[in-house]
């Protein structure tokens, strides 16, 4: 698998050398019009919105981006399950798909959380994404945790909770497994836990770079 870094310049341009200029590179006339197009006027305006997210919070602490794009994903995105959303049953949607649409599942949610702090500067290692059982509502669920240092409790930033929290804040979460660009990890109590290679649990990642890695069109993705 290429390294996240590669696999965002080919998702975003602004993912590999986030800059300026390289956001008003992607974010042009051109990908205004696509998304207007495929996804109606109101589309256009989350997309700037986050344009202005990317290039406003660059120099900020790891701290303050956590929050701030935690904060707009959970804000601008309303949750739907798949099968109303795209007529699958399991679909991962890219970033700018979930931007298009305005709508996602709580796998969309940690993904567009995931790849926009990557692009923001953050290190890849210190963000993974984790499956858990949410026991409040006795169903499985997605958050992404991040950590400050790699042997430390790591935060929470989910959908179904808007607060970054300490994973042994969050009661209401089982920890199952967790994964990045890098490998999948078993869970612990804390979210860490021993990497396992070659797992099959995370196809659905990997049909998600492959569509990356398929073209930056792919991105407009309709499925009814």
């Amino acid at each position: 698998m290429k390294n996240v870094n590669t696999l965002l310049w080919l998702l975003l341009i602004m993912f590999a050398c986030p800059s300026s200029s390289q956001l008003d590179d992607f974010f042009s006339d051109s990908f205004y019009q696509k998304l207007t197009a495929t996804y109606g006027d109101k589309a256009k305006v989350r997309a700037e919105k986050w344009r202005d997210l990317m290039i406003d919070n660059q120099s900020d602490s790891d701290w303050s981006k956590i929050n701030k794009v935690n904060h707009f994903f959970n804000k601008s995105i309303t949750y739907q399950d798949d099968l109303l959303l795209w007529g699958k049953k399991d679909y991962w949607a890219s970033p700018v798909e979930t931007i298009g649409r305005g709508k996602g599942d709580c796998e969309d949610f940690a993904i567009a959380k995931y790849f926009s702090l990557t692009s923001l500067g953050v290190d890849e290692n210190k963000l993974r994404l984790m499956y858990v059982r949410q026991l409040t509502v006795n169903q499985p669920h997605m958050v992404l945790i991040y950590f400050e240092n790699p042997k430390d409790v790591p935060f929470v930033l989910d959908n179904f909770n808007p607060k970054v929290l300490l994973a042994s804040k969050r009661r209401d979460l089982k920890p199952i497994y967790s994964f990045n660009a890098q490998g999948l990890w078993m869970a612990k109590a804390k979210g860490l836990g021993r990497k396992v290679k070659n797992s099959r649990g995370v196809s659905a990642w990997n049909n998600l770079v492959q569509r990356i890695e398929g073209g930056e069109m792919q991105t407009f993705a309709t499925v009814n």
